[in-house]
């Protein structure tokens, strides 16, 4: 037995011990309101607090800033980097800085989209659109989301590429919520548009849509999304980093998700897949099949 002496010493050292220790610090999570980066976000979420016992925080922000906070720490994690080719100028900058953990989901791809009712015959093409009659039935304008994302940057391009200035068309910046509050006019009232998008996304859950075909490749090829981290998230919260490093969706999944949560709400959706799909978070959380 220890004596009064030495059980005092041992107490002494045992709360020098406890209040040197940091609390544990909050996971921190950059994302950007765009449907998949908001259901996948918050299904992390909810996962890491529910079953790997974490507090998590979620940073809204645009999408440069957030390659800005993974390089500079202040940022542990990001769930939505487009490569190789939609982010490859932000990668440039910060890949020395950041550690990628791994594929998400794949098949994904970004194009400008039309409503299935706009005939074939008069657009199927990027190529289609040079022409003052394009011009003048979608009011000069592609309907385009947030100025930072790495479609609008493509999608500037590819109206240089195919010379659409010539015919009067432009691209008009809004927001992810402002394209679809476009398309959502637009398809109502059976008009002509042509939005800048992706898959996965709800839309194509809710209209049949097509993509206009680019035979100049100015929106690139098919994508995989990645989930990146900070240097020194993975030594630091190796729990949470495992865990997000095994998270990956198939993209029909994903887009199965996301309406649903236009239908309820992202947070009910998030609730739903976990239960309807537990085989494979526990897999996520654990690495056993």
């Amino acid at each position: 037995m220890l004596n009064t002496g030495k059980k005092t010493f041992v107490a002494a050292v045992a709360a020098v011990a406890v209040a040197a220790s940091p609390a544990a610090a909050k996971v921190k999570i950059g994302w950007t309101a765009w449907s998949d980066a908001e259901f996948v976000t918050k299904l992390a979420k909810k996962v890491l607090e529910n079953r790997v016992d974490e507090e998590v925080e979620l940073v809204q922000t645009g999408i440069a800033p957030q390659y800005q906070g993974i390089a500079s720490g202040d940022i542990d994690v990001m769930l939505m980097s487009w490569l190789p080719s939609t982010h490859s100028d932000y990668m440039k900058d910060v890949g020395n800085d950041v550690v990628n953990l791994g594929i998400l989901y794949g098949h994904s791809r970004l194009g400008w989209i039309v409503p299935d009712y706009v005939p074939k015959d008069k657009l199927n093409s990027i190529a289609d659109l040079k022409s003052e009659e394009m011009a003048e039935k979608l009011d000069g304008t592609i309907t385009g989301i947030d100025p930072g994302a790495g479609l609008t940057r493509l999608s500037k391009k590819a109206i240089e590429e195919y010379s659409l200035k010539d015919v009067g068309l432009s691209l008009q910046t809004s927001s992810g919520a402002g394209m679809t509050a476009a398309l959502k006019r637009a398809v109502d009232n059976e008009e002509w548009i042509v939005v800048t998008g992706w898959t996965p996304h709800w839309k194509f859950g809710r209209w049949d849509l097509r993509f206009l075909k680019d035979p100049k490749g100015s929106l690139g090829s098919f994508e995989r999304i990645h989930a990146i981290a900070r240097q020194g998230f993975y030594q630091e919260n190796i729990d949470a980093a495992m865990t997000l490093s095994r998270m990956s969706l198939p993209l029909e999944e994903l887009q199965a998700a996301m309406f649903d949560a236009q239908e309820t709400s992202y947070e009910e959706a998030v609730d739903s897949y976990i239960e309807e799909h537990s085989d494979r978070v526990d897999y996520w959380v654990t690495g056993q099949m």
